[in-house]
């Protein structure tokens, strides 16, 4: 990083800084429980002359027993793309205008969950609900492993509650779909041809000044081979919109031919195939009682504003101890 030239193509420089802090996160508790347990060994054996030292041994294996389980969790984050950032699409399904705030409010909990992990977010594109919430919005999550965290975080998400845009106080089921791709260097190969992709111009909906409404500066994206769409408008400019939509693509095309890898292995071993897009995952109860639940894993939360606030990593953890359970 201080050789010379080295920040003169910012890109590069910024894939390999996302690389040196991804090392560096299995890297240094690698060599800090390593050291720890050197420490353990010497502290057991004075243990041994003096009782009183015994329940710092205890408290010492405890702790280094967690380290360890951290650290074999990070080891099964071993996919192709589980190091890059992760582009995070979600989109407000059924259940009206509940729905549309149902997907704002997972959108903040997965920016709280970023922040909560000093990893940075970026918003690609927003489309905001006339009435509250939003229609769909999509993020860039940058930060160690960001993506082999959240991968399985793909699917509807169903909240159940006393509807607040239902005036008789009816309780509502409302649903949104989660859709999370690896964000891919550009050295990266992904076969697309331009030829594939439909191009299409429109005006920008929701805010952003007189400008947006007034251009066709949003881009939509059509793979018409896969049928995968992408659309970005958060940018008056329509060239950043149509990089950005790019980007967004190949994010797609990458998770699309992870998934088809993944459906081969899935069927070489005969193990259950992965919970993808379009089921439901995990269910979030404000009523009768506060809780949230993982359909997959079981995994369950008994403060549903404690996992909204982003306190989510239980569940993450969970997805990936369980998908390792279906391919043994």
């Amino acid at each position: 990083m201080g050789a010379p030239g080295f920040w003169d193509n910012q890109a590069k420089a910024q894939q390999a800084v996302g690389e040196l802090k991804s090392l560096r996160s299995l890297i240094k508790p690698m060599g800090a429980a390593l050291a720890a347990a050197a420490d353990l060994a010497g502290l057991i054996e004075m243990a041994e002359e003096d009782g009183s030292l015994v329940a710092e041994v205890t408290g010492e294996i405890k702790r280094l027993e967690k380290v360890v389980d951290d650290l074999e969790l990070k080891a099964l984050l071993s996919g192709p793309h589980d190091a890059e950032g992760a582009i995070m699409s979600i989109n407000a399904r059924d259940g009206g205008t509940d729905a549309n705030d149902w997907a704002e409010m997972l959108l903040r909990m997965y920016m709280q969950w970023a922040q909560k992990n000093d990893y940075s977010v970026e918003l690609l594109d927003r489309n905001d609900n006339e009435e509250a919430g939003i229609n769909s919005a999509t993020i860039a999550i940058r930060g160690p492993l960001a993506y082999g965290y959240l991968k399985g975080e793909t699917g509807l998400h169903r909240l159940v509650r006393i509807s607040p845009y239902n005036s008789e106080g009816k309780r509502q089921t409302s649903f949104a779909a989660v859709d999370v791709s690896p964000e891919i260097s550009d050295d990266f190969e992904i076969e697309i041809d331009e030829e594939d992709v439909r191009v299409d111009t429109f005006r920008a909906s929701g805010a952003g000044g007189q400008h947006v409404n007034k251009t066709d500066s949003a881009i939509r994206l059509t793979h018409e081979p896969t049928g995968t769409v992408v659309q970005c408008q958060n940018e008056r400019s329509q060239h950043k919109n149509r990089a950005t939509a790019w980007k967004m693509l190949r994010a797609k095309m990458a998770r699309f031919e992870e998934e088809k890898r993944e459906a081969e292995e899935d069927a070489r071993y005969k193990t259950k195939a992965r919970v993808g897009f379009g089921s439901q995952i995990r269910n979030y109860f404000l009523h009768p009682d506060q809780r949230v639940k993982d359909a997959r894993t079981g995994q369950s939360a008994g403060s549903f504003h404690q996992v909204l606030d982003g306190n989510i990593q239980d569940f993450l953890d969970a997805y990936l101890r369980w998908r390792v359970g279906q391919d043994q």
